[in-house]
């Protein structure tokens, strides 16, 4: 596992619009909000499979409908591609659950 050029990561984020990059500590971050602790709940659920399949877990924190997620791949020194996957699953689960109150 190889971290990505600095770069190339800034290239790949124009895809992750919400996400927003600590250049610093070579990490990516998000807060998604949902309607209620259910489905910030479910959300998270969803993604400790996905997270169990590929191998890489998130630094994330949750209150009621707040989930805050970091990315970066301690091993390699910074992100690699398996953040900036596991980032586009995180926007395809949340489009899921978006309804009138979900926000980015």
């Amino acid at each position: 596992m190889t971290p990505i050029d600095p770069s190339a990561v800034k290239d790949r984020l124009s895809s992750l619009p919400h996400w927003t990059l600590d250049a610093e500590q070579r990490a990516i971050s998000r807060s998604f909000r949902f309607q209620d602790f259910a489905q910030a709940f479910g959300f998270m659920a969803q993604m400790a499979l996905v997270s169990e399949k590929a191998d890489h877990h998130p630094e994330w924190f949750n209150v009621y409908n707040r989930v805050e997620v970091r990315l970066t791949t301690h091993d390699a020194g910074g992100l690699t591609e398996r953040d900036l996957s596991w980032a586009e699953r995180a926007d395809a689960a949340f489009a899921g659950f978006a309804g009138p109150a979900a926000q980015a």
